[in-house]
C-alpha cells in the first residue's frame, strides 16, 4: 500500500510518486506587518497590509494552480464577505485557511468557532471554571 501525504509542510521541491518535480505546500500568512515579519523568519511567504483584494487574489491564484497552502490570516481578513474565501474553506481539500489572533490585542481575540459553541452548547460552555 502507497504511503498517502497528507500535507508536507515544505516550501522546496519534491519528487512525486513518478518522480517527476513538484512543489510542497506554500505556507502564506497575510496581516499586519509585524506578524509577517515574525512568520517570515520561519520561512511563510508574508503579505503585508493585505487587502480583501488580495486575498481574493490569492486564492484564485491557489485554486487556478492546483496549488497546496497553509494559508494563516488575521480576523480581519478572515471574516471578510468573500464568497471566494467561504467557497475554499469548505470545498477545496488542498487549501486550508485558519485564523491567527492579532499581536496587538490577543486578550481580545475571539475564534469564530466561539459563536458557534455558544449556539450549540449555551454560552456558559465558554465560561471559565474559577
Amino acid at each position: 500500500m502507497a504511503e498517502q501525504e497528507i500535507l508536507r509542510f515544505s516550501t522546496e521541491p519534491k519528487l512525486g510518486p513518478s518522480g517527476e518535480v513538484g512543489s510542497g505546500t506554500r505556507l502564506i500568512v497575510m496581516g499586519s506587518p509585524a506578524l509577517t515579519e515574525g512568520f517570515a523568519l520561519i520561512g511563510f511567504e508574508t503579505w503585508p497590509n493585505a487587502t480583501e483584494d488580495d486575498v481574493e487574489k490569492l486564492l484564485e491564484e491557489l485554486e487556478r494552480g492546483k496549488e497546496k497552502a497553509l494559508v494563516l490570516l488575521e480576523p480581519g481578513l478572515s471574516r471578510c464577505p468573500s464568497g471566494r474565501l467561504s467557497r475554499v474553506r469548505a470545498e477545496s481539500p488542498r487549501i486550508v485557511i485558519t485564523e491567527v489572533p492579532p499581536l496587538q490585542a490577543p486578550g481580545d481575540y475571539h475564534p469564530a468557532v466561539e459563536d458557534l459553541v455558544a449556539k450549540v452548547l449555551g454560552h456558559g460552555a465558554l465560561e471559565k471554571e474559577t
